[in-house]
């Protein structure tokens, strides 16, 4: 995960529960606490919960939904167990609303790329991320692993993340 950095990663199996992380990572949950947050911590549950980061994201109800599309999908797929559990708990959070006052669930459309735009103590963060999964696994416990990965969506943001990690 370190070879990631500054970028934030994550390594997560198929419940979203977290399995490790780079320092980076902080810079999204590093203030996030509570019964809900786990263990073990589940990291869909600590990103949008009303008390969770969904404080910080700007793009709350874009990003909502963009997520509950993703792990619906992922469900329908996999089956997994306890996937469906997540996945009616997310559901039951507060449906945020959007700048116009409305009720928001996206487009399925504009999945493609979701930024994640969040305040930090560093600024508003611009971020986009890749999942990278094992596509041959030789045991089966990797099957259910998948690194999440936070990239800088614009150079303002690549800087913030390089002066926060503490290179120049």
């Amino acid at each position: 995960m370190t070879g990631h950095e500054p970028n934030p990663a994550l390594a997560v199996n198929v419940r979203w529960e977290l399995l490790a992380a780079n320092r980076a990572v902080g810079l999204f949950l590093g203030d996030v606490a509570g019964e809900w947050a786990g263990p073990p911590f589940n990291v869909l549950r600590a990103t949008l919960h009303p008390d969770g980061l969904s404080r910080r994201i700007r793009n709350l109800a874009q990003w909502r939904a963009h997520v509950l599309r993703r792990v619906r999908r992922q469900a329908e797929r996999t089956s997994a167990a306890g996937l469906a559990e997540l996945l009616e708990e997310l559901e039951g959070y507060p449906v945020p609303r959007t700048d116009a006052g409305e009720l928001s669930t996206g487009r399925p459309e504009d999945d493609l790329v979701v930024p994640l735009r969040l305040s930090s103590e560093h600024g508003e963060l611009a971020l986009l991320y890749t999942t990278t999964v094992f596509g041959s696994p030789r045991d089966v416990t990797l099957d259910e692993i998948a690194v999440e990965t936070f990239f800088p969506a614009d150079p303002r943001t690549a800087a913030l993340m390089r002066a926060a990690a503490g290179w120049t």
